[in-house]
């Protein structure tokens, strides 16, 4: 019953060793595809990316060091995209100048097995490339307001913060 999920723990401890394997990501892969489980593992990491707050954003710092952020974000899954909102200058703009590849990780929904000490969380790991957005004052104006709907506690809240930015 929980073979296949096992082997996935395994694959997944593999790469964490080894280092991202496209082997093993084909592998854990069509073992979802065969289980008929892979339409629901990406409906419940779009979901994960839909409900969590947070998430870590991680790019090619100064020397080739990963530099990971934890970051506000919206998904706007119509548009197949992830929303960042932050400074325009800092370490994190430098390192997304010199590259554009980055990884996105989010995390959640812990609960715990009787008798486990540890919790069992649930995470996307999204991989991409992600631009500084140039566009349009009005485009940009409407996905600060997307983003901002999700962390606001009211629509009014986040008309009154933008209007003092304008």
């Amino acid at each position: 019953k929980g073979q296949p999920f096992t082997a996935i723990a395994i694959l997944d401890t593999a790469e964490m060793r080894l280092g991202r394997l496209e082997e093993l990501s084909t592998y854990k892969r069509e073992i979802l595809i065969r289980l008929r489980l892979y339409d629901k593992a990406v409906e419940e990491a779009k979901k994960l990316l839909h409900e969590a707050r947070r998430g870590v954003l991680a790019v090619s710092g100064d020397d080739g060091y990963p530099y990971a952020v934890p970051i506000n974000y919206l998904y706007d899954e119509d548009a197949q995209e992830i929303i960042f909102h932050g400074s325009k200058v800092g370490h994190k703009v430098d390192a997304l100048k010199r590259s554009d590849k980055v990884c996105f990780t989010v995390y959640g929904n812990e609960w715990y097995q009787d008798g486990d000490w540890a919790p069992y969380v649930m995470s996307t790991v999204v991989f991409g490339r992600c631009r500084l957005a140039n566009d349009t004052p009005a485009f940009i104006e409407d996905k600060v307001r997307q983003l901002a709907l999700k962390y606001y506690p009211s629509a009014e809240e986040v008309e009154e913060e933008i209007a003092k930015d304008i």
